[in-house]
């Protein structure tokens, strides 16, 4: 991977986890000061919950891709540690997805004249889950290339 790739996506890892913690920031302060005017609360509704946390698989997620990323620019990318990143990626993406159903079911009483969308945030789910399911693949195929490079090595 060139030096301007990792540059890049290292920039774009940093400001993406950087506005995630901007808009968690934001959120906590509008619950915390209490902005209703109705009652002077802000309570924490289920889709604020669910936002919140969707944001911490997120930056599970950067900080993952961020270590891997180190790790292939070391040229390490073949160790057992990788495994950890990678494991919370899939981690990560498997939580996203049940938060994706936690948001889809709270939806869907909203949807009884259209029980459609309910159908296609459901789909929606299934192919997140579906993006697990490939990484866990690229995790196989980085478990065999570790392997292979293992068997390179001693015959070295």
């Amino acid at each position: 991977m060139g030096k301007l790739t990792v540059r890049a996506l290292r920039a774009v890892l940093m400001v993406v986890f950087a506005g995630t913690v901007f808009v968690q920031a934001s959120m906590a302060w509008v619950l915390i000061s209490g902005n209703d005017p109705e009652d002077g609360s802000l309570p924490l509704t289920p889709l604020r919950l669910i936002t919140i946390l969707g944001m911490v698989a997120a930056q599970v997620a950067l900080v993952c891709v961020g270590r891997l990323v180190a790790m292939v620019r070391r040229g390490t990318v073949f160790s057992h540690a990788a495994f950890r990143y990678v494991d919370g990626v899939i981690g990560a993406i498997v939580a996203a997805a049940l938060l994706w159903f936690a948001v889809t079911a709270v939806n869907a009483p909203g949807q009884r004249d259209d029980p459609g969308v309910t159908l296609i945030m459901g789909g929606i789910g299934v192919a997140v889950l579906g993006v697990a399911l490939i990484v866990l693949v690229l995790r196989m195929l980085l478990a065999q290339a570790a392997r292979l490079q293992a068997e390179l090595d001693q015959v070295i």
